[in-house]
């Protein structure tokens, strides 16, 4: 891209952090900025977490800088019109809302058309949608009579209609697009027309007006499109009390063009409109929430009524499954047709708490006749081609209570005409009368009314406050945020699936998830860590596939077929071989819990942890707990009563499903990880097997446990491992079989320790436990599932002046070691260690044992209740006695 005349444009301000909108459970370091945070928050967080360190005076809010001038010649600032605290601070938000390479704040919508267009030379194409808003084509107009610029008007709803305008030699410098179009709601592919317009024509711009959606719903920069802009008067302000436009750019180039025009025509927004403006922005997604539930019941109750209804939120929208696709909500704003403009008149005439306005986006709700206003600029006859009937009315809703907006809207259908209540013939003075009331209303002077009963107004607010499209699409009423801990095996690893006592415990390392409703049909993951990221219709499943079953707990072994249909539905997605097999054990358990496609619910499970994946601390066990108790929860097979407290029997039943999860992920586990997963605490487990009955048993009493677990990051392969020692044990049975009775040993000798049934003093329990720790670990390698990265850690951490004790700890073969840190330790050599451990391209992690189990947060209908299972070393007493517990955050 070039500036209008051709000269380079100087640099641009400081870039901006591209931003996502992934939940994550983490942290990230301190170092990393409100930048780097922000890029792990989930949209509504950050809109609100506005970065305001950088004044003098520590202001939490953005302050004020109205003022002209700066002093100085060396300062970031010296004029406002190049460049201004308040509207650097404004731009610098809106940048990582937009993901943007850049974001500028202007003094109204039409400016930034204005900014955009003088990218094109005299002579050079625009194509542009069919459907645009009055001012926008009011400036299309001028720059194609005055300014000399090809404006060519095009269907953008149909990709097809484009290529005319694409052919070689094609002189395409700008595509201008609305998706929702204003005021027909069409809908355009903005991806899919990206790729086709770039390969004809590389250095076209793709531009988006994506006012009708905020960035809260739709962000173009990632489907492709180069520069995005919205009027900031509607959604992003939200009250109609600031005028002001935002252009957000998606590459430097594009940053470098628009900066530079804005700097030479002055045209950037005043100090305390974007103080406004940044103030309006926080509740941008609060507030949208609220509009769009209400534009669905309006939506509804008009298309319940019969009148033709443009919204995406309606699934007889022709092109609902493109919107869907690339935006995450409907937005607030619909029409609707009369099929009289005269009637049409009437209906916004008689309307109270519908105020009469040209715009939208504010809190309160607006009706108008496009034709007569806010589209009067375009001439009738082009109206007309376009599709553009007189008698659409345009709403734009708001944050009422819905029942009072349709108690309104119903009365101004009424009293306009639109509507006549079905009347009860016994109110008429005859049955001939009642008759011609209802065959020729013009005799009543209604020639256009339609005939009705009213729909159950309370249903069509229940309906989409659980998330409920027209169709009777099955969701669930709110998010549910569980999350289940690691754990670390200190004694029996890989014995454990031979018969022998695995002493296990859980930390205060956690995955979380959040399950999600959705009304579009579909199932979706979500789990960045996982690098797994799919959706499915619902209606597309294999649901013949799913085995009968009876009873609330999971079947005990995995049923083949369906396995082999899921394995091959989600290698159509070129999944990697983790996010491969998340996705598969969320997609078994997610139909296997719900038995048929009409009980299953549209949602959306994201997953994230702070708990190292593939490091043999029970990460996957963590993740299907998740899964598990999250499904649960939303078919009500667990419940959280008010009192906080879990029945056993459900603790029972998450565990088996999340077992389940767990032979889907590794084939043939031992059990004992989703067993921690669930209870936490420290657990004693047996498995049974041919000969020996197994169990699992609770650790009460010990103390505080520091530990360093040290992943090794070095891939493994616990399948692999484990089959190694079964095939060890087969050939050399006489030397494992000793080894698995001395590891035996070694479990009772732990679990008297820890649960204090042996006697000993602080300092004997310690040294007791890291001689058990470094025997168990030589019986480890006779077995051959450590590795030389694992061995290099036991050495580092056993080297002066630290003189620690090590472990291998998990799947080993790579994966994590676990080193006992004595009470007594030296902080100085601790960060020495830790920098030692990295230096060997290790990532050490400090932790405790026995943290809490399950936790389950979900909205009841009285109230929000949280419970953790298990928390701390009580173990299985803690969730049989329905304790309490507050969420643990690492």
């Amino acid at each position: 891209m070039s500036t209008v005349d051709g000269s380079s444009a100087p640099q641009s301000p400081a870039e901006s952090s591209l931003a996502t909108s992934i939940f994550s459970a983490k942290s990230p370091a301190d170092s990393d900025g409100h930048a780097a945070r922000a890029a792990k928050w989930r949209f509504a967080t950050q809109v609100v977490a506005v970065d305001s360190s950088d004044n003098a005076h520590g202001a939490s809010s953005v302050p004020i800088f109205q003022t002209a001038t700066f002093k100085g010649m060396d300062g970031q600032y010296d004029y406002t019109r190049s460049g201004n605290p308040t509207r650097g601070g404004l731009e610098s938000h809106l940048a990582r809302i937009y993901s943007a390479h850049q974001a500028f704040a202007l003094s109204t919508g039409m400016t930034c058309l204005d900014v955009i267009l003088r990218l094109v030379k005299p002579g050079e194409t625009v194509l542009a949608g069919d459907d645009l808003y009055g001012g926008t084509n009011r400036l299309l107009t001028y720059a194609k009579s005055h300014g000399g610029v090809d404006v060519r008007h095009a269907d953008t709803t149909d990709v097809a209609a484009l290529i005319p305008h694409l052919g070689k030699g094609n002189n395409v410098k700008m595509v201008l697009l609305e998706s929702p179009t204003n005021p027909l709601l069409k809908i355009a592919d903005i991806q899919e027309i990206s790729a086709t317009v770039k390969a004809a024509a590389p250095d076209a711009i793709i531009v988006v007006d994506n006012t009708m959606l905020s960035p809260y719903l739709q962000r173009p920069l990632e489907l492709g499109a180069d520069i995005v802009y919205d009027s900031a008067t509607k959604y992003l302000s939200g009250h109609h009390d600031v005028m002001a436009g935002i252009i957000a750019t998606g590459n430097p180039q594009a940053s470098k063009d628009i900066a530079w025009l804005i700097n030479a025509m002055g045209s950037g927004l005043a100090p305390f409109d974007s103080f406004l403006l940044l103030r309006g922005v926080k509740t941008l997604a609060l507030r949208m929430d609220k509009q769009q539930a209400n534009a669905q019941i309006v939506a509804n109750y008009l298309d319940a009524l019969g009148f033709k209804v443009h919204y995406p939120g309606l699934k007889s929208h022709p092109k609902a499954d493109i919107h869907w696709k690339q935006a995450s909500g409907a937005g607030a704003v619909l029409s609707v047709l009369t099929d009289d403009t005269q009637l049409s008149e009437r209906v916004v005439s008689a309307a109270r708490l519908w105020g009469v306005s040209v715009s939208f986006g504010a809190v309160n709700s607006l009706i108008s006749m496009p034709c007569l206003m806010s589209h009067a600029s375009i001439p009738a006859h082009i109206r007309a081609e376009r599709g553009l009937r007189e008698d659409l009315i345009r709403l734009c809703v708001g944050i009422e209570d819905p029942r009072d907006l349709l108690d309104d809207l119903e009365h101004a259908l009424i009293v306009s005409g639109a509507i006549v209540p079905n009347v009860d013939p016994s109110l008429l003075p005859s049955d001939k009368l009642a008759e011609v009331f209802r065959t020729n209303p013009g005799q009543w002077g209604i020639e256009r009314a339609r005939f009705f009963r009213r729909p159950n107004v309370e249903a069509l607010i229940d309906g989409v406050s659980r998330g409920l499209a027209l169709d009777g699409v099955k969701t669930i009423d709110s998010d549910i945020v569980v999350s289940a801990p690691g754990k670390v095996i200190l004694f029996g690893e890989h014995a454990v699936v031979h018969g022998v006592t695995a002493i296990a415990t859980s930390l205060n390392l956690r995955c979380y998830g959040v399950l999600a409703p959705r009304t579009d049909g579909k199932v979706a993951i979500t789990a960045p860590d996982l690098e797994a990221e799919h959706a499915w219709e619902i209606s597309s499943l294999p649901w013949d596939l799913v085995p009968p079953r009876e009873g609330s707990a999971a079947d005990e072994k995995l049923d083949p077929v369906l396995l082999a249909a899921l394995e091959k539905l989600v290698a159509q997605d070129k999944p990697t071989k983790t996010g491969a097999s998340a996705s598969i054990a969320f997609l078994y358990l997610f139909m296997a819990i719900a038995r048929e496609s009409t009980e299953a619910p549209a949602t959306t499970l994201t997953v994230s942890a702070n708990l190292p994946i593939g490091a043999g601390l029970g990460s996957s066990a963590a993740f299907s707990t998740c899964v598990a108790s999250a499904l649960l929860v939303a078919h009500e097979r667990v419940h959280v009563p008010d009192a906080g407290s879990i029945d056993p029997s459900h603790v029972d039943d998450v565990d088996s499903w999340a077992f389940l999860a767990e032979k889907v992920l590794h084939g043939n586990p031992s059990g004992i990880d989703n067993a921690v997963a669930v209870r936490g605490g420290a657990v004693a487990f047996t498995r049974a097997i041919e000969g020996k009955e197994g169990g699992m048993d609770s650790i009460r009493g010990f103390d505080s446990i520091r530990l360093l677990l040290t992943n090794t990051r070095v891939p493994r392969d616990t399948k692999s491992l484990v089959a190694g020692v079964a095939a060890k044990r087969a050939a050399e049975p006489h030397v494992v079989d000793p080894v698995l009775g001395q590891i035996q040993d070694i479990s009772d000798e732990a679990r008297g320790l820890l649960d204090g049934s042996t006697k000993t003093s602080r300092n004997g329990f310690v040294s007791r436990l890291e001689a058990l720790m470094r025997d168990n670990h030589g019986h480890l390698r006779t077995l051959g599932v450590s590795h030389p990265s694992l061995e290099a850690v036991v050495n580092a951490t056993a080297a002066a002046p630290f003189n620690l004790t090590t472990k291998l700890t998990g799947a080993g073969g790579g994966g994590c070691a676990v080193t006992l840190i004595p009470d007594t330790f030296d902080d100085a050599h601790l960060e020495s260690l830790l920098a030692n451990l990295r230096a060997l391209g290790a990532e050490p992690y400090l932790t405790t044992l026995g943290g809490p189990g399950l936790g389950v947060h979900t909205r009841t209908p009285s109230d929000l209740s949280s419970t953790l299972v298990a928390a701390g070393p009580a173990g299985l007493e803690s969730w049989a006695s329905g304790l309490n517990a507050q969420w643990v955050h690492s």
